[in-house]
């Protein structure tokens, strides 16, 4: 289903086999009826309006009350507890699903595998750069053949052991998080006390200021050669003239000399009044409207703050990489956020040369482009290559083949659309494949996955002890109905009740064992799911 404007806008599906799209001007009970509802498997609602798409869902499901539904929202706090006023829902958040791609290609090559769940930042690493609280569990160890065993039985844990952690903004030393930490200058370092003088004066002051100096220099030089006094005599003669005044001289060149200095003086100290009020006044206004003061090296700028902004500086700050975010609307979803994790913030349009020159962006070490405006990602992308040739740069766009062309013709390094990364989760949910995300390892692949407890399934009253089994599967929290947070690594005499929500890691053949024995006995899908698997 489309409105008019999505239709004008959007591509015309209709030309697909199978595919029948019908144009609403609003989601009521006519335009689902004639979207043929009643008779419908599932239903995905992908509108940007969290509230929306819940409104919407409330009414299909009365329409059809044995429909799937997949609805994206970005609050997925409030989507566990939405999820639970219907009979079979899937809540899906597309920049979750599509930040990860946006990190990694930032990073590079040596980027961690991680995912967010409940609030948490989840990462694939090797056990010795880990702290043994961090460790959720273990996702492999080295066999006595050299090769990997994935979910083994902790009896021989090792430094080179593959481990699931959770990430709190520390650097990692194996490398993964790979900008360098801000430099801090030595506290009697000139060079930091003239990048703040020149960020926070300026310029007319500074160069009034250098003149007042020079010329007090030279009254100062002239006043000791014609009084013929020692160096310190001179230095300690020519501020106290500039400050308070001399005493009269019958000699012409000393009188000229005092005149000079004393001139100089008085014209100083307004000066520096005027530099210390105008350079707090600047810092105050820099800090409440986001602009730098401190040049930065070896970080991640990103620009726009978005739903996908958001979470891609909330990861890039949970794996501990520098962070500089741009954002031209002080009041953005990601603006809060930043200044809660007191990342450095710029209030600006960043198509703008002076905005990226702000950001750093000579030295940073990737620039990652996530606005929702197509035309503004490209003006600043090739602004930042202009600035920093063979800079890597990873911009957000919609249109697959446009994205592809201007790799080729401008040399940018990566592009990434949103919608293209998360609609396959969205398929994937209809179907009933709760996969949240993938790890590999060597040349297996882990799954990360939900899967509910049916009443009178096979896993209902079970210990979660009895669930997993080495080499396939893993259960790393639960979800009671009706609680808000899950219960991480919980005890394995635990007793599972109905409805309760499992988050495992497993292997294809552990979780598909898993999704027919959560399944409710006469539920044919979950048993089809599972074979499919």
């Amino acid at each position: 289903m489309m409105t008019p404007a999505q239709k004008r806008s959007g591509r015309d599906f209709s030309d697909l086999a199978g595919v029948r799209v019908v144009t609403a001007e609003r989601l009521d009970d006519r335009a689902f009826v004639s979207a043929g509802i009643r008779t419908a498997a599932g239903l995905a609602l992908t509108e940007q309006d969290d509230v929306g798409n819940i409104h919407a869902a409330m009414r299909a499901e009365e329409i059809n009350s044995r429909l799937r539904i997949v609805i994206r929202m970005f609050n997925l706090s409030l989507g566990l507890r939405v999820r639970q006023l219907f009979r079979d829902c899937a809540i899906i958040s597309d920049s979750a699903i599509a930040a990860p791609a946006f990190v990694q290609a930032a990073l590079g090559d040596g980027a961690p595998t991680y995912f967010r769940l409940s609030g948490r930042t989840l990462y694939a690493a090797s056990r010795a750069d880990v702290a043994p609280s961090d460790v959720i569990c273990d996702l492999s160890q080295t066999g006595p053949d050299g090769a990997p065993d994935v979910l083994p039985v902790v009896d021989r844990p090792g430094p080179t052991d593959v481990v699931l952690a959770v990430a709190h903004g520390e650097r990692q030393t194996n490398g993964h998080a790979r900008g360098t930490p801000l430099r801090k200058a030595r506290p009697w370092s000139l060079g930091p006390l003239v990048r703040n003088l020149r960020q926070s004066v300026s310029r007319s002051l500074r160069i009034a200021l250098a003149v007042t100096f020079g010329v007090l220099l030279a009254g100062g030089v002239s006043l000791v050669i014609s009084s013929g006094e020692g160096v310190w005599a001179g230095i300690y003669q020519t501020l106290l003239t500039a400050f308070s005044g001399a005493d009269a001289s019958e000699d012409i060149a000393v009188q000229i000399s005092q005149l000079v200095v004393t001139v100089a003086g008085m014209a100083l100290v307004p000066l520096l009044t005027a530099t210390v009020v105008e350079g707090l006044v600047n810092t105050r206004l820099a800090v409440s409207s986001g602009r730098l003061l401190t040049r930065r090296e070896n970080h991640v700028v990103v620009v726009g703050l978005g739903n996908v902004g958001t979470r891609v500086i909330r990861s890039l700050h949970d794996l501990g990489v520098p962070v500089v975010a741009i954002d031209k609307n002080p009041d953005a979803r990601g603006v809060a956020l930043a200044r809660e994790l007191e990342i450095p913030l710029i209030i600006g349009d960043a198509s703008r040369e002076e905005t990226l020159r702000t950001a750093s962006i000579t030295t940073c070490s990737a620039l990652v482009i996530v606005s929702t405006d197509d035309v503004v990602n490209l003006e600043a992308a090739l602004g930042g290559r202009t600035l920093r040739p063979g800079l890597k740069v990873v911009v957000r766009l919609f249109d697959t083949d446009f994205a592809e062309r201007l790799q080729r013709t401008f040399s940018i390094g990566t592009s990434r659309s949103v919608s293209a990364l998360a609609a396959p989760a969205f398929a994937a949910s209809l179907l009933e494949r709760e996969v949240l995300a993938t790890i590999p390892i060597g040349r297996r692949v882990l799954l990360v996955a939900e899967l509910p407890v049916a009443p009178g399934s096979r896993l209902d009253g079970r210990a979660i002890g009895e669930i997993g089994s080495a080499g396939e599967a893993r259960v790393i929290a639960l979800s009671a109905l009706g609680e808000p947070r899950p219960i991480w690594s919980p005890a394995a005499e635990r007793r599972l009740e109905p409805l309760d929500r499992l988050t495992v890691i497993a292997t294809r053949a552990g979780l598909s064992r898993l999704l027919r024995l959560a399944a409710a006995p006469d539920d044919p899908i979950g048993h089809a799911v599972a074979v499919a698997r």
